[in-house]
C-alpha cells in the first residue's frame, strides 16, 4: 500500500513536472473515417486533400473543443464503391467499420458511387454520425434530406451535383448562342446512368426550351475507342457544337478523332480524362481546342481571381510532389474538413446535432469561392465565386487550359475550330 502510494505521488509530480516545462499530454483525437475508391483518381486524390487539410490544421495545434486543442486523426478505407460488381453492402460495411472499430465521429469525403451514398445514409443516421460527401452526385441524396430531415440531416454534400452539372452545361450553351449564334448540337455520351440521366435532363430542360436543334445522339459502352461513326454523323448533320459526357480513360480518343478528322464543330463538355493538367502529354498534344468543365474550382484549375484555389493547388502539390489531375472531389476533400472544424468550434462540441446545427450555418471563403449550404444540405454552385462555390469551364490550348466560362473567371475568349465561324 506504501509502495502503491508512494508510486502515485511521484507520478503526480512527473505530470506537474511536465505541465510546469509547458507540456501537456496529447488529446484524444477526433477520428475522421475515410470509405473512398482509392483505385481511381478521384478517390486517391481526394484522400490526399483531406490528409492535406488534417495536418494543415493539427500543425496549428487542431481543433478548439470546449476550451483544448484536439488532433484530427485519418482512417482510411478502400471501400472499393466505384469498382465494376462491387455489392453496395459491402461499402456499408467499409462504414460500420470505420464507425465502430476504428472510433470515426464523423464520415468526410464519404461513398464514391451515388448508390452507395443514398444507402449509407442510413448507417450514419443510425449512428448518429455527420457524413460530409465530396464525389457521389445524385440529386436523390437531397432529396432524402428534404423528405425526412430528422433522419437523414446527418449528410451533406460538398460537391456539385448532377443538377448543377447540368446548369453548368446549360450556362456553356447559353454562352455559346449567345456570342457565337449557335444553335444546333450533337451529343456524345458513355452508356452509364449518370451520362445518360444528365444529357436527358440537358435535353428536356434545356436545349428543347431554348429552341437549340438536337442533330442526333450517340452512346458508347464503357470501354469503346473509336468515336469516327458519331463524328461523322455529328459533320453530316451540321452540328455546330458537339457535347460529349464521358468519365472513361478511353474517352480523349473522341478528342484525337475530332482533331485529326477537322471536324468543324466546337467540342464543348466533360470528358473526365482531359481534366488535368497530364492530359495534354497523354493524349500525344491532340487535344487541342477541346472545352471541358472542372466540376469545382481548385480540383485541377486554379484561378488567380480566387486566391483560396491557387492556395490549394500550391500546397497540393507541394506535400504530394504531383499537380491535382482529377478535376472532380480533391477541392470539396479539403474544404469540408476545413468547414467541419469551423462548425466544431462554433458548437465546443464534437455532439453530432450540435456539429450538425453549425454546418448548416457554414459561410467559407475557400477554393472553390463561397462555401454555404442550402436547406437540403448541398453547397450551393453557381457563376459568380463571390457569392457561390464554382466550377469551371477550360479549354485547351498549346499544353495549357483557358478558363473560358463562367464570365467571373474568364481568362480568355473561346476559340473556334478551323471551318466554324460565327453564326452572327
Amino acid at each position: 500500500m506504501w509502495a502503491k502510494t508512494v508510486g502515485i505521488a511521484l507520478l503526480g509530480f512527473w505530470l506537474g513536472s511536465l505541465c510546469g516545462a509547458g507540456l501537456t499530454l496529447a488529446a484524444e483525437p477526433i477520428v475522421l473515417g475515410v470509405p473512398t475508391s482509392l483505385g481511381f483518381l478521384e478517390g486517391k486524390e481526394g484522400l490526399n486533400a483531406v490528409n492535406l487539410a488534417v495536418e494543415e490544421i493539427n500543425a496549428k495545434g487542431g481543433v478548439a473543443v470546449g476550451g483544448k486543442k484536439r488532433p484530427f486523426r485519418v482512417e482510411a478505407i478502400d471501400a472499393r464503391g466505384a469498382e465494376p460488381g462491387v455489392p453496395v453492402s459491402d461499402v456499408i460495411l467499409a462504414h460500420e467499420k470505420l464507425i465502430l472499430e476504428k472510433g470515426a465521429k464523423f464520415i468526410v469525403f464519404g461513398s464514391f458511387r451515388s448508390e452507395a451514398a443514398i444507402a449509407a445514409m442510413d448507417t450514419v443516421a443510425k449512428h448518429k454520425v455527420p457524413m460530409l460527401l465530396g464525389t457521389a452526385m445524385s440529386p436523390a441524396i437531397q432529396g432524402k434530406v428534404k423528405e425526412d430531415y430528422a433522419k437523414y440531416k446527418y449528410t451533406f454534400r460538398v460537391c456539385l451535383n448532377a443538377i448543377y452539372l447540368v446548369k453548368y452545361l446549360a450556362g456553356t450553351m447559353d454562352f455559346l448562342k449567345e456570342q457565337y449564334g449557335f444553335d444546333k448540337v450533337f451529343v456524345m455520351h458513355q452508356d452509364v446512368a449518370w451520362a445518360r440521366g444528365t444529357i436527358g435532363a440537358t435535353i428536356k430542360n434545356y436545349f428543347e426550351p431554348k429552341g437549340w436543334t438536337v442533330t442526333g445522339v450517340e452512346a458508347y459502352p464503357t470501354g469503346a475507342s473509336d468515336f469516327s461513326p458519331g463524328l461523322m454523323k455529328a459533320k453530316a448533320t451540321g452540328a455546330q457544337v458537339i457535347l460529349p459526357i464521358f468519365d472513361m480513360p478511353q474517352s480523349g480518343i473522341l478528342v484525337k478523332q475530332w482533331n485529326s478528322m477537322r471536324v468543324p464543330a466546337l467540342l464543348a463538355g466533360f470528358i473526365s480524362p482531359l481534366a488535368g493538367p497530364g492530359a495534354w502529354q497523354t493524349f500525344d498534344g491532340k487535344i487541342g481546342g477541346a472545352i471541358n468543365v472542372i466540376f469545382e474550382l481548385g480540383s485541377s484549375v486554379s484561378s488567380a481571381k480566387v486566391p483560396a484555389s491557387v492556395a490549394f493547388s500550391q500546397a497540393y502539390e507541394k506535400r504530394w510532389g504531383a499537380p491535382i489531375e482529377a478535376g472532380h472531389s480533391p477541392a470539396p476533400a479539403y474544404e469540408m474538413v476545413y468547414l467541419l472544424a469551423e462548425a466544431i468550434e462554433r458548437a465546443g462540441t464534437i455532439d453530432s446535432d450540435a456539429v450538425v446545427a453549425q454546418l448548416e450555418k457554414s459561410d467559407r471563403q475557400g477554393a472553390m469561392g463561397r462555401i454555404r449550404f442550402s436547406d437540403d444540405h448541398q453547397v450551393v454552385y453557381g457563376f459568380d465565386p463571390a457569392e457561390e462555390a464554382v466550377a469551371a469551364v477550360t479549354q485547351w490550348r498549346e499544353g495549357k487550359r483557358v478558363v473560358v466560362f463562367p464570365p467571373s473567371l474568364a481568362e480568355a475568349a473561346i476559340e473556334l475550330p478551323e471551318g466554324l465561324k460565327s453564326a452572327k
